[in-house]
């Protein structure tokens, strides 16, 4: 029976994809297209979080992101023989290899660039006489037989460092090499010898031999420990008063390690192992983080005392860096988890709207099979092998296509979301159809959105879920949305927004109906009346185009508004940085600019304003007066400072470091208008009376008041009273006289401005532009009055913060989003009119035999489409404005704006609201469908009404 049933489907299923191979090609065009969609998000989301973790890995400094086995030289019970073996390179190559292999995945490490040997962990002093002393202290020398140095090095002087000899501990004269760095800097050339300390006998003389230059050098090998590359000059820790010292590693020869075994510098052995992170995935976070914990303080080191010792270390930055990453990750994962389940919930709805305008072009098909004797089972499975065989094979090309247009990722989420597709149009489409025909019907009755009742079983339903989604909208504004992490229900929030919306408003809508249908049938002309009858009748099912508008417009709300405020920050982040468009300061902070550099950047083309600013930081701050405001009085003062300032604390207690600057009122009041700072009240620093400007040379007095413009905090603490301050502009005391959040080019939020006129320095410090002057230019101007002046543009220094590949990518998934929704919410239109498309074709062709014109007809659909779109565009503008209430307050876009400061002192950037983001595609939906209605009846003017009018045809 099963094979005739199946023999008998064949030639129906043929028969019907001939018959309508337009439907057929379509849907399957729109389950391509989702299916693509649906498998390449996750794949792009893999794709962005492994090259993240690779990039910010392969990016960090060496010396974190290596991992590094050490253990203390052998214990002295050991004979000499079996300790000197242990410290040769045979022993600790064999050693490496092993620990290589013993390394647990996914961890693993970059072969070739894997270095092992001996070195000192303390520093020798070295006494020769013509080393360089800065501070008649003698500098401090490290010493390490590594290898790999012919590899990873080329010889510019003299000859490798070799052994001749076996070297053993009592060994007193190895050869070594050192960089051009540090021959340069420690006056060391080809022959140099240097004297280390022994425990037992003579000292170890090193003779230097080669002098040699890193072929990569940011490479491991030479960035793991910077002072084998390049000698630094540290401050000596020991001593009463500032003094430099040298200190700077000697190269020896390979084999050279067990001499340093005699010496008292804590000789160590080592395995330095840089990780290799090629074949890391974003998914393989968690786990690398728990390897790297393992080998720190687990079972993972105890495998590494079993080949390398006992009293074996593992050191490395790595479970920080992963986890940096894995922060980041955690923060964008909540933004862009909104937009892939509101455009997935969209895509839902019109997977399920097809499926309803199929069900309707086949209805009165189907009721005469089910008169006729069909069980609904019979014409389910017809429907459901007809469906398939155009579902199945578009999911598995659009899984084929993601996969080949997204190179990295897993595939296993990309299958399930392409196989999740096909399977809701196979099941949608059978189920949908198939529940019309339950009770078969004569006639049914016009479904009229005014005049009509909704059943007690759909009011029961649809109380039902906007119950449920009134419930979670509320848990999820009491609980917050700061809670870290992927959350479905914070993920959720503009479905559940758009489905209340949707299920209010399509309950409304026949009220304005009813109230403006009355007035308007008392107007003279028909068209009016004609459009409001028209738009009060849809399907039953009207609720799913409401709701395909409503998400599709929440999403692309939402998603607008993150990719403005992305692009907000990181024009504030740049302002806050440069203060303007263009700066000229000195690269110290007391460095003042000459007139003429002044002039000539004024003169420049393409400036507009020149403000010149003097800035003085490390203010000391006067004590608080008794009774006044104390540290932390004011709501802003945090008791912490930021910035350059941070470091200048006063001897009195209570006192604090704060920045003065000094402006011309006039100058800064403009860049102020023009750069978006907030308005400056320029008439408070009127220089008049006893704040009135200073003849050129004279000496600011003690007594001398100063009318100055705090911050915040600032003023909190000073209050109205006048206080002192002692600055190398000189000695006068001020008063605040009016605050403002912001100055220009400082971060910090403790600050006080001044009118320069009235200091007794007034040489500005730095000099801020507006405009566009010529960037070359600027630099030329700058340059030729020193190399001590540097120019810093906003442009550069916007650039500056994009991208990672984790923000680029979090990025364009979310511009595709916006796209997706677009795309989205347009065939949403399209299939709501395409719906009752054969009922408004016959209704014009009869109106026409009555006289309607073709502008007449336009003019009526157009009409008839206009309340539906601006139901929809108002919905759309309420759920996505209620979106980003609801989202916002735990929404931070500092990892997805700001590349290079997330994690720092940066405050957080909350989402906020974007106009056009809300307002254009509300008006894109209206233009939309008011477009398609025009498009409809000039089409349907070009067809002759008799075929549009044969009875009981509507094909």
């Amino acid at each position: 029976m099963s094979d005739g049933k199946r023999a008998a489907s064949a030639p129906w299923i043929r028969t019907r994809l001939r018959t309508a191979p337009g439907a057929a090609v379509a849907l399957a065009v729109l389950v391509l297209v989702t299916a693509f969609l649906a498998a390449a998000f996750p794949r792009a989301v893999d794709a962005y979080e492994t090259k993240g973790l690779r990039h910010d890995i392969r990016l960090a400094d060496a010396g974190r992101s290596a991992v590094e086995v050490s253990r203390p030289q052998p214990g002295l019970e050991l004979p000499r023989e079996q300790r000197e073996a242990k410290a040769r390179s045979p022993e600790l190559r064999r050693i490496g290899g092993a620990l290589g292999k013993a390394l647990p995945d996914p961890l693993r490490a970059d072969m070739s660039s894997v270095v092992f040997g001996v070195r000192t962990l303390k520093p020798v002093l070295a006494t020769e006489p013509w080393l360089p002393r800065p501070d008649t202290v003698p500098p401090q020398l490290s010493y390490t037989a590594q290898t790999g140095l012919k590899e990873h090095a080329r010889l510019v002087k003299g000859a490798w460092p070799t052994t001749p000899d076996a070297v053993t501990a009592g060994s007193r004269a190895v050869r070594g090499a050192v960089t051009e760095e540090t021959a340069a800097a420690l006056n060391m050339k080809v022959g140099s010898t240097l004297r280390l300390p022994t425990a037992v006998g003579g000292p170890l003389t090193v003779t230097v031999t080669g002098i040699v230059a890193p072929r990569d050098p940011g490479g491991s090998y030479w960035s793991a420990d910077p002072l084998v590359r390049t000698p630094s000059l540290i401050p000596d820790p020991a001593s009463p008063f500032p003094q430099n010292y040298w200190t700077g590693t000697v190269l020896l020869a390979e084999d050279a390690g067990p001499a340093l075994l005699a010496t008292a510098t804590e000789p160590s052995l080592f395995w330095r192992f840089p990780p290799d992170a090629s074949a890391l995935t974003g998914p393989d976070g968690a786990r690398l983080t728990a390897v790297v914990n393992s080998l720190e303080s687990g079972p993972g080191l105890l495998k590494v005392r079993a080949i390398a010792g006992d009293t074996a270390e593992v050191l490395t930055g790595l479970g920080h860096i992963v986890q940096a990453n894995a922060r980041m990750r955690d923060a964008i994962s909540p933004v862009i988890a909104v937009a892939a389940l509101g455009i997935g919930s969209v895509a839902a709805v019109v997977l399920v709207m097809t499926g309803a305008l199929i069900a309707a072009r086949r209805k009165a098909e189907l009721a005469l099979m089910r008169s006729r004797g069909g069980s609904l089972r019979g014409i389910g499975g017809r429907l459901l092998a007809e469906t398939a065989v155009t579902v199945v094979p578009a999911s598995a090309l659009g899984l084929l296509l993601a996969v080949l247009a997204v190179g990295e990722g897993r595939w296993w989420p990309a299958a399930l979301a392409a196989a999740g597709v096909g399977l809701l149009v196979c099941v949608a489409l059978p189920l949908r159809t198939t529940l019309q025909h339950i009770r078969p019907t004569l006639h049914g009755a016009r479904e009229d959105m005014v005049s009509a009742r909704p059943s007690r079983r759909r009011t029961v339903a649809e109380l039902t879920l906007l119950v449920l989604a009134v419930g979670a909208v509320t848990a999820l504004r009491r609980r917050g949305t700061s809670g870290g992490g992927t959350d479905l229900l914070v993920s959720g929030a503009p479905v559940l927004l758009a489905l209340i919306a949707a299920l209010v408003l399509v309950r409304l809508y026949p009220l304005p109906l009813r109230l403006a249908a009355r007035p308007v049938a008392r107007l003279r002309g028909a068209i009016g009346f004609l459009s409001l009858a028209r738009a009060g009748r849809s399907s039953a099912g009207g609720a799913l185009p409401l709701l395909a508008l409503l998400l599709a417009l929440a999403t692309a709300a939402f998603g607008g508004s993150v990719i403005a405020g992305i692009g907000d920050a990181r024009d504030d982040a740049a302002l806050t940085t440069v203060g303007a468009d263009a700066r000229v300061s000195g690269k110290s902070e007391r460095a003042t600019l000459p007139d003429e550099l002044v002039r000539t950047v004024r003169g420049l083309d393409g400036v507009r304003n020149a403000a010149p600013l003097r800035v003085e930081f490390g203010v000391t701050m006067p004590e608080t007066a008794a009774g006044g405001g104390g540290a932390g009085s004011g709501p802003d003062d945090s008791g912490t400072d930021t910035g350059a300032d941070s470091g200048g604390g006063g001897d009195a207690a209570g006192a604090r470091a704060t920045t003065m600057v000094g402006v011309d009122p006039a100058s800064y009041t403009r860049l102020a208008r023009t750069t978006g700072l907030p308005d400056f009240p320029s008439g408070l620093l009127k220089a008049t009376g006893a704040s009135a400007p200073l003849p050129e040379g004279a000496k600011s007095g003690p007594e001398r008041v100063l009318p100055v413009i705090a911050s915040p905090a600032v003023a909190a603490r000073l209050g109205k009273e006048q206080h002192a301050v002692d600055t190398l502009s000189g000695n006068f005391k001020v008063q605040v006289v009016g605050t403002v959040e912001r100055v220009a080019s400082l971060a910090s939020t403790n600050f006080l401005i001044v009118n320069s006129a009235s200091l007794e320095q007034r040489v500005p410090t730095t000099l801020l532009l507006t405009g566009a002057p010529d960037p070359g230019k600027l630099r030329a101007a700058a340059d030729g009055n020193g190399e001590e002046f540097v120019v810093q543009l906003r442009s550069e220094e916007r650039a500056r913060y994009v991208n990672t590949p984790m923000q680029a990518g979090a990025e364009r998934i979310y511009l595709a989003a916006v796209a997706a929704g677009a795309g989205y919410a347009l065939l949403a239109v399209l299939l709501s009119l395409l719906q009752t498309a054969p009922e408004r074709k016959t209704l014009l062709a009869r109106l026409r035999t009555m006289g309607l014109t073709t502008g007449q007809g336009r003019r009526l659909l157009a009409f008839e489409a206009t309340p539906q779109a601006l139901l929809a565009a108002g919905g759309g503008l309420l759920t996505g404005w209620a979106t980003i209430v609801l989202l916002s307050p735990g929404i931070d876009l500092v990892p997805l704006a700001l590349a290079g400061v997330a994690g720092s002192d940066t405050s957080p950037v909350t989402l906020r609201a974007d106009l056009w983001s809300l307002a254009l595609p509300a008006a894109g939906v209206v233009a939309l469908a008011a477009a398609v209605a025009g498009v409809q009846a000039w089409w349907a003017s070009r067809r002759g009404s008799i075929t549009e009018l044969r009875a009981g045809d509507s094909r």
